[in-house]
């Protein structure tokens, strides 16, 4: 059996998964954080979220360069499943990040 290599498709699902989980977590969080008053480290970990998904996005556009180069990467169920993770972690954090603003807004309204 062959070991996975960095670039082997299961190594590039691992990757996607565990960028787009932890974007999705630290968007989590920082909701958590905003509901609790702390506006700051409510935007802290929404950035940190969106780093996550960048990176994610960094692989993305690796599989579609190499692609578009004639380099066909093996779609299997498992890079399916981490192209999910990540279109759900995308889908958490944006609004996500909007509610956070809107805590701030009824915040400030209700000083």
């Amino acid at each position: 059996m062959n070991e996975p290599t960095e670039t082997s498709p299961e190594m590039i699902a691992f990757g996607l998964i565990a960028q787009a989980g932890d974007a999705r977590s630290k968007a989590y969080e920082a909701l958590a954080l905003a509901k609790q008053g702390d506006f700051a480290g409510a935007k802290e970990l929404i950035e940190q979220a969106e780093a996550s998904v960048l990176e994610a996005h960094h692989i993305q556009t690796s599989l579609l360069t190499k692609e578009a180069s004639g380099n066909h990467t093996e779609v299997n169920v498992m890079l399916v499943h981490a192209q999910d993770h990540l279109m759900t972690a995308i889908l958490a954090k944006e609004p996500i990040a909007e509610m956070i603003e809107m805590y701030q807004a009824m915040g400030n309204l209700n000083q």
